[in-house]
């Protein structure tokens, strides 16, 4: 049985998650959306750190908290002006947008229990990868592994970077 503290600290980095992601979308300066976004990768981090996957934290902390983060600001920079503040949107859709994001989280949390509903009931075996099985996972080219997904993200950025430098240009 979990100790009453190990379920407080999981409720407060989910809480976090929950409210930095909200206000990552929903603030209307840029820069500010950028360091919402830094805060709730840090808070994932510690949801790993939490959960004993110490090199799943320092990869979350390391790539996605220091380099997308320190990338996407400095894309602001190059684009935007980062201290202006973007137009409200107005839509006359926002009840058709409103039933969708329903709808997405009704069929979600269908196929999540549908799929992981007889896990919860008996907990499989757990037991923490080596790092040889880890990096061969993930830069393996076998059935469930990702060097595909990670070459094809990389590419993004790549795209990315140079779509900024593009932009930046023209102006």
């Amino acid at each position: 049985m979990e100790s009453v503290g190990s379920i407080i600290m999981y409720l407060v980095i989910a809480l976090s998650i929950i409210i930095f992601s909200v206000l990552t979308v929903t603030t209307r300066k840029i820069l500010r959306s950028a360091t919402f976004l830094l805060f709730t990768l840090f808070a994932t981090a510690a949801l790993y750190f939490k959960l004993d996957y110490e090199f799943l934290g320092a990869v979350q902390i390391a790539v996605y908290a220091g380099g997308i983060v320190v990338l996407f600001v400095f894309s602001i920079l190059l684009t935007s002006h980062p201290g202006n503040n973007s137009e409200r949107l107005v839509s006359k859709r926002r009840v058709l947008g409103l039933a969708a994001a329903v709808l997405t989280l009704a069929v979600t949390a269908y196929a999540l229990l549908y799929r992981c509903g007889q896990a919860l009931v008996e907990l499989p075996e757990m037991s923490n990868p080596t790092m040889k099985e880890i990096g061969k996972a993930l830069m393996g080219t076998g059935e469930y592994q990702y060097l595909l997904p990670f070459e094809a993200v990389s590419v993004l950025l790549l795209a990315c970077i140079i779509g900024g430098v593009v932009v930046a240009r023209k102006r």
